[in-house]
């Protein structure tokens, strides 16, 4: 079909793609916060409950990570259903069964019950990050990718900044009909999941084209932009088959930059609370939840400005890199200040804020040159391969603490893993050529379309 910019209602509308973030991503983040909560507060609950279950620090490392075995087996055929079933039935699946999921681990008895809990898990939530960044991906061109990716993905410091506090707050208080507070934890905080998956079905729009909240005239061009777009990166890039997508060269390899990311977020997520807990004998539960989620507040300030300087500069590649150096050189040092509850607590914050703003800059790469299907099983596939180091990373760095009795070795093993990453990247050429591509297609022409929509379409 041919496009001709006449048939495109002008200029940029930032008023349109404004009344989308406003409809779409508060809820989306919402949902995301309570994800990473039922995913994560495992790592306060710990503080009670590994005494209580006789869960040695190997075996707590293995019980965080096999969340990411399951969810790494049925993330990909999760993305492809979502694309049949459509966005908004596929994602209220998920939270119904994931929040079933998290408050029955308040219910195990053992070490064995707790790690098939945990795999359960993974599978019940595999395939909602992925997703909700495709679905975005289907709203937003290019030009506002990493911003709205990163407006979406402050939830995850967000949601750490909550669970500190709440989890703590629940350790230390809420002992309700005799039963352990670290239950508790699981339970209170999984409900949420089950009653907004149901108000999920009501609050989600499958499509820009079945929105009733979006004008005609809104549909349309946001419609013809986003096919511009795809256009040019089918133009430069060819139509990326199934197993390209799934398992081609530049797929693996943007997996590996952010299988680094996932290591770190994860030794983070998972360990902060004992690392603080170590740092001084006498801070109560509560303490520990409030002093952990400090670097996650000032992460979700950063991560939405650096994203937003990545949109407006047009450039990923060092935007990913130069976090992950600083997040290497931030793991080194730590062994620096160990002595310190200040010193290690503000390093602690530049280590979280540098790794959480990769997000919004990294997730604009797969999307410069995937589409369609393509873009659905890739961005599934990158994100499943990935968060094998939700696994590797908090077994690994358990087993290390165990063998020398110090978290530092495992902190040097990561920082290492960050940089060779942040080399990769810097260093890929389709990524160069890619951003080349946008930069060109994106600049408008004497029309104020984008040069795509008005020469290149066809």
């Amino acid at each position: 079909m041919s496009i001709h910019p006449n048939d495109v209602a002008g200029q940029y509308r930032p008023a349109v793609v404004n009344k989308i973030k406003i409809r779409l991503v508060p809820f989306l983040a919402l949902l995301y916060v309570i994800a990473f909560i039922d995913r994560a507060n495992v790592g306060y609950a710990a503080l009670e409950m590994n005494a209580d279950l006789g869960i040695t620090s190997t075996q707590f490392g293995l019980i965080a990570g096999l969340f990411s075995i399951g969810y790494f087996v049925f993330e990909v055929p999760s993305n492809m259903l979502m694309r049949k079933v459509g966005a908004r039935r596929w994602i209220a699946r998920i939270l119904v069964s994931w929040g079933a999921v998290a408050v029955a681990t308040g219910f195990v008895h053992n070490f064995t019950q707790l790690a098939a809990v945990r795999v359960v898990l993974g599978i019940a939530e595999a395939g909602f990050f992925p997703c909700v960044i495709l679905y975005l991906s289907q709203w937003f061109p290019e030009r506002e990718r990493a911003r709205v990716v990163a407006q979406f993905m402050v939830a995850l410091p967000v949601a750490t900044l909550i669970a500190g506090p709440l989890s703590g707050l629940i350790l230390d208080h809420v002992h309700w009909l005799g039963v352990s507070s670290w239950r508790w934890v699981f339970i209170l905080e999984g409900v949420p999941a089950v009653l907004l998956g149901l108000a999920t079905l009501f609050l989600l729009t499958d499509s820009p084209q079945s929105a009733r909240w979006l004008t005609a005239d809104e549909k349309q061009w946001l419609s013809r932009t986003l096919e511009a777009e795809n256009a040019a990166k089918e133009a430069r890039h060819r139509q990326v088959g199934f197993w390209r997508s799934l398992a081609g060269w530049r797929t693996l390899a943007l997996a590996l930059i952010y299988y680094s990311k996932s290591v770190a977020i994860y030794v983070l997520a998972f360990f902060t609370p004992q690392i603080v807990n170590g740092l001084q004998d006498s801070l109560s539960n509560t303490s520990v939840g409030l002093l952990s989620a400090l670097p996650y507040a000032v992460a979700a300030v950063f991560m939405v400005w650096w994203a937003r300087r990545s949109d407006r500069l047009r450039e990923r590649r060092w935007h990913v890199a130069i976090p992950l150096f600083i997040a290497a050189a931030g793991l080194c040092a730590m062994v620096l200040v160990e002595d310190s509850l200040v010193l290690s607590l503000l390093l602690l914050t530049v280590i979280t804020v540098a790794v959480y703003a990769t997000y919004g800059p990294f997730w604009s790469l797969p999307s410069l040159f995937m589409t369609g299907s393509a873009a659905a099983v890739g961005m599934a596939s990158i994100n499943s391969i990935a968060n094998l180091g939700g696994f590797v990373g908090p077994y690994g760095f358990g087993a290390l603490e165990s063998a020398t009795g110090s978290i530092y070795t495992g902190l040097a093993i990561v920082a290492a893993v960050l940089v060779v990453s942040g080399l990769l990247v810097v260093r890929l050429r389709f990524v160069r050529e890619a951003e080349a591509t946008v930069r060109s297609a994106s600049a408008p022409d004497r029309t104020g379309l984008p040069k795509a929509t008005a020469h290149d379409v066809a």
